[in-house]
């Protein structure tokens, strides 16, 4: 399988600098940020890998560090940035309107991958930006999202490994409190980050499928609006 290149990009989220790895693959027709999980970052192997085959599905990608390295190291102290989910879904809808000006990527249709609480900050996010299109968590924390849950409207899929119970049980209470198009998909024998044979590969294929059927076409009219 071959891959489009990465091209190491930069961005303004308030006062930070965030560094992303952005792939864009010939006619591609949306984009996909990747919000990460728990003390991760844009080299995650099991996002990237993730992000890799939905490039070969014709989705271009965009992987980025929620937090700055100053702020990893303190969060590598005190582990308390990265359940700071108001400060990891203003620094995605920051990646956001980077994506909405840049001259490759505004016209494409939007969705979000998020990871553990980064899905967390994925759908807190698409609860305040209307041009996303699609939502999938990997292992996620939907709980952590709280009332921003029912204000999503974009289709959602939410994934779980069959032998991660404490984060199935959540998953399950999050259906009930989406306000759009749902589904939870269980992945049998999988542990919370996917690591068992085959488990990974069943998410990617997951995911480009949700993609495929819910971004298609442009944005939105109107998608160059604030929100």
């Amino acid at each position: 399988m071959s891959y489009t290149p990465l091209r190491a990009v930069s961005f303004e989220a308030g006062a930070a600098k965030l560094e992303g790895l952005l792939r864009i693959p010939a006619s591609a027709r949306a984009v996909v940020l990747f919000a990460h999980g728990s003390g991760s970052s844009r080299l995650s192997p099991r996002n990237t890998f993730v992000a890799e085959r939905l490039s070969a599905s014709g989705l271009a990608t965009l992987l980025f560090d929620l937090l700055t390295a100053r702020e990893e190291e303190i969060d590598e102290l005190t582990a308390e940035l990265r359940f700071d989910i108001p400060l990891l879904t203003e620094r995605l809808i920051a990646a956001t309107e980077w994506v909405l000006r840049h001259p490759d990527l505004r016209d494409l249709s939007i969705g979000y991958f998020g990871a553990s609480t980064g899905a967390a900050a994925a759908l807190a996010a698409a609860a305040r930006v209307p041009q996303v299109g699609a939502v999938v968590s990997r292992g996620g924390r939907p709980d952590l999202a709280g009332a921003a849950l029912i204000v999503v409207r974009a289709p959602t899929l939410l994934i779980v490994g069959g032998n991660d119970p404490e984060v199935l049980a959540l998953n399950r209470a999050a259906l009930g409190q989406l306000g759009g198009e749902t589904r939870l998909e269980i992945v049998p024998g999988a542990t919370h980050l996917f690591v068992e044979r085959g488990t990974l590969e069943r998410v990617a294929t997951l995911a480009a499928g949700w993609f495929e059927t819910h971004l298609r076409g442009r944005a939105a009219p109107g998608h160059d609006r604030p929100f």
